[in-house]
């Protein structure tokens, strides 16, 4: 609720700030077609800044990309477009309150949980969450965790209440976890601190498993616990070559703009899948990502086939590599 707050208050005081200027400046014979032009170009050339700086700063501290991973001017240009048309979205997060309703209690044996990243609520699952249900998986649950930046850790207990009441009101065993960005580490978190006897599998995309050097343009114990190097990191990571509890999949983009360097995705005791062509929060609405993780749910759903024990067998100790053209 924290981040659906601060955001009507920052677009509000922008809007009420840009409307007293302009009325100002109309009342001392201002033409009023240049300030309504203004407001109409304010945010997409906003988005366009945001989206070019995270970009920059990806490529300034980038993984050395191997040659089916290099994008043309073509390319880079729907990379670019993509990413500033999914961070234009983020506004859904102000409204996640009616947007993103709880399924009702029903009973259900696969039920899943979507986590979010950092700075974010469970307004950007907004479409994501739409596909998954076309498909008749779920029922689909959310969570918004917070304050902000406070600590993983307590996110994770937020997170191991809500999977209480979602097994609870399903009657399931276990519940799979879906989780964005910060969210995969919440729920690697969540595992470590809690145990596995409740999740059957859990699928990251964009997830920054070893850090991201973005996290050091923010305050916030949460942005600590994802710098590069942090102990609270390589304490999660410690026994990363170790046989994964439950299936775990890391999907993670080549082009990844908030999680730099990007093979920061990989992770050695999961399935990794490299995409392409992808920026951070384009992932989100990416229709390959999309498909990856409905598949890894239709087969955890599956009677008769645990995914956890999928999982150990297949487990190995070099990151085993997928990967999904763009």
């Amino acid at each position: 609720m924290t981040t659906a707050i601060v955001l009507w208050l920052v677009v509000g005081s922008a809007v009420v700030a840009y409307a007293q200027w302009a009325a100002a400046a109309v009342v001392h014979g201002a033409s009023p077609f240049w300030y309504v032009a203004g407001a109409i170009v304010a945010y997409p050339l906003f988005i366009t800044a945001v989206t070019g700086f995270w970009f920059a700063l990806a490529w300034l501290f980038r993984a050395q990309r191997p040659a089916h991973a290099r994008l043309g001017i073509a390319g880079s240009a729907r990379l670019f477009a993509n990413e500033a048309l999914a961070i234009a979205r983020f506004p859904r997060m102000a409204l996640y309150r009616w947007l993103i309703r709880e399924p009702d209690p029903v009973s259900a044996s696969a039920p899943v949980l979507l986590i979010h990243g950092v700075l974010c609520n469970a307004g950007v699952w907004y479409g994501f969450r739409r596909y998954l249900a076309a498909r008749s998986l779920g029922p689909l649950y959310t969570v918004s965790y917070g304050p902000p930046l406070a600590s993983i850790e307590l996110f994770a207990e937020q997170v191991a209440r809500k999977i209480d009441t979602i097994l609870a009101q399903t009657g399931a065993a276990r519940v799979a976890i879906v989780g964005h960005s910060m969210g995969g580490l919440v729920a690697r978190a969540y595992l470590r601190r809690y145990g596995t006897a409740k999740v059957s599998t859990v699928i990251t995309f964009g997830t920054p498993h070893n850090g991201s050097i973005h996290a050091w343009l923010f305050p916030g114990a949460c942005l600590a616990q994802l710098r590069p190097g942090n102990k609270w990191l390589a304490e999660l990571n410690r026994f990363e070559d170790a046989n994964p509890p439950v299936r775990m999949v890391s999907i993670w983009s080549w082009h990844d703009s908030m999680v730099a360097p990007q093979t920061s995705g990989r992770l050695r005791c999961a399935e990794n899948i490299e995409v392409t062509g992808v920026g951070h929060n384009a992932l989100l609405t990416d229709t390959r990502v999309r498909a990856l993780v409905a598949a890894e749910l239709e087969r955890v759903a599956k009677p008769g086939e645990p995914a956890a024990r999928e999982g150990l067998a297949a487990a190995r100790p070099l990151p085993r590599l997928r990967k999904v053209s763009s």
